[in-house]
């Protein structure tokens, strides 16, 4: 099927993510529609913020966690200036609640999107609709900064959605496994029912390294296999977590 551009003028993007693969992944994503323009990329929220007050972008996609100014500390001052969405590999409740509260109209995690459907969630701004995937667990209230927006809640598999409910049910404290950040981006990619592959695809990194990743998760999470990590992940043990 075509891709279905808007009318109109170019609908204009800045990126901000610390890596600069999902940056370039990104904006040649995106720059490979007609009606979409990336007009600039930030590797932090104080290059998005230089960079959102200098070119006044029609939207902006904001990584969570990056290093100096991160996504959470950014987000007020660029909802004030255009409308934000959130695209990034944190799903936490506690974390998506906080950024809708802060003035995010949409929040998107890798690995749980396809690409037609990052453009159709960008397009859908133009139509002042946010985007907050009902998987996520948490609704949408626009606040002050987002209060001329109406919610478009997109619709997820069942799996998905399963996954969400039994995160909301009760999770561990994560800190306490001593997972990275990156390592607590595949540690959720896993639970979600994701393969080596699909993993690797998502995070933009080679099988190997995700491999490489797991092995260190399993040792940390005193797991000999997916489900079992999984469970003391997600707080199902049995056993419960002991050090």
């Amino acid at each position: 099927m075509p891709d279905q551009a808007l009318p109109g003028p170019n609908l204009r993007v800045l990126v901000a993510d610390d890596n600069p693969v999902v940056r370039a992944g990104l904006a040649a994503l995106l720059d490979g529609h007609p009606d979409l323009e990336v007009v600039a990329k930030a590797a932090d929220g104080e290059e998005a913020i230089e960079a959102a007050t200098r070119l006044r972008p029609d939207v902006v996609l904001l990584d969570v966690r990056m290093p100096g100014t991160d996504g959470l500390t950014a987000l007020p001052a660029l909802a004030l200036l255009a409308p934000v969405m959130m695209l990034t590999y944190s799903r936490e409740p506690e974390v998506v609640a906080e950024a809708l509260r802060r003035g995010a109209v949409g929040y998107l995690v890798h690995g749980e999107f396809t690409a037609a459907e990052l453009i159709s969630a960008v397009r859908e701004i133009r139509h002042a609709r946010a985007t907050v995937p009902d998987s996520l667990g948490v609704s949408y209230e626009p606040n002050d900064s987002s209060s001329h927006l109406q919610p478009l809640v997109a619709q997820s598999s069942k799996a998905r959605s399963g996954f969400a409910a039994r995160l909301r049910r009760g999770v561990p404290d994560r800190l306490s496994f001593g997972l990275s950040s990156r390592e607590v981006e595949v540690m959720d990619l896993i639970a979600s029912g994701m393969s080596n592959r699909q993993i690797a695809s998502a995070c933009f990194i080679s099988e190997k390294t995700v491999k490489n990743h797991i092995n260190r998760i399993f040792a940390k999470l005193h797991s000999s296999s997916r489900s079992e990590a999984i469970a003391h992940w997600l707080g199902t043990a049995r056993e419960g977590w002991s050090r």
